[in-house]
């Protein structure tokens, strides 16, 4: 599906039921040329393997939202709790991409406070952050400003179609009224780094989703005048 797609690169969202098919999935990302960009969450049997096959896939996690009188102590707390995946993933050799996700800890300036705290205080250069449009709705407006904020840290960017106030929460790219706009920003900002795509719809499948945002970026990057950009779609 992904070769048919012309996507190199995957990151790999999983249940408990998916476990037993971890190195499978490893496997045929090698035999098919595909990069296993980036894991969520953590588990250690797909640690275990990332070092029996050698790859070094982003670790993306959520931050939580701690529960502390001061902000300083709520960065601190946010900062601790991440500690064994720090260490876990410098072992490895991996990023580890703090994942917006709502709440506190999904707000950009937590994110980077954060990220600076864990490089400062524990030498975790390999830490940065993975911001989602779809987790991303209250900061629309101030979008420029909050991506100015993450940019030196941001290790992965993933796009989605964007309405006021969620409605929908997971829309097509090209569907929305304000992703145009949240492009250009991106692209104004010099920002080089790994952009997503999302399937994130349980009620259609993944093969249709990934296309639907395929061709709706690719929709966009043409009113962007994006040329250059486009020249890596295949067509």
């Amino acid at each position: 599906m992904l070769v048919r797609l012309g996507l190199k690169r995957v990151a790999y969202d999983w249940r408990a039921k998916h476990v037993k098919d971890f190195e499978e999935e490893i496997l045929q990302y090698k035999k098919h040329g595909l990069e296993f960009f980036a894991f969520w969450s953590v588990h250690e049997d797909a640690f275990r393997l990332f070092q029996k096959h050698k790859i070094h896939p982003q670790v993306w996690h959520t931050l939580g939202n701690p529960d502390a009188a001061t902000q300083e102590a709520r960065v601190e707390a946010a900062a601790r709790a991440m500690l064994p995946l720090v260490e876990r993933t410098r072992q490895l050799g991996c990023a580890l991409g703090l994942y917006n996700h709502g709440g506190w800890g999904g707000e950009p300036a937590n994110l980077v406070a954060v990220c600076k705290h864990l490089r400062a205080h524990h030498n975790a250069g390999h830490v940065g952050i993975v911001y989602n449009l779809h987790h991303g709705h209250g900061h629309i407006a101030d979008f420029e400003k909050s991506l100015k904020l993450m940019q030196p840290h941001l290790l992965c960017l993933n796009l989605n179609g964007m309405n006021d106030d969620a409605k929908p929460k997971i829309l097509p790219l090209g569907e929305g009224r304000h992703e145009l706009a949240l492009l250009n920003t991106i692209r104004q900002s010099g920002y080089r780094g790994a952009i997503g795509i999302l399937d994130h719809r349980s009620v259609i499948d993944t093969e249709v989703a990934l296309r639907e945002n395929l061709d709706g970026l690719k929709k966009l990057l043409k009113q962007l005048g994006a040329m250059e950009t486009l020249k890596s779609y295949r067509d």
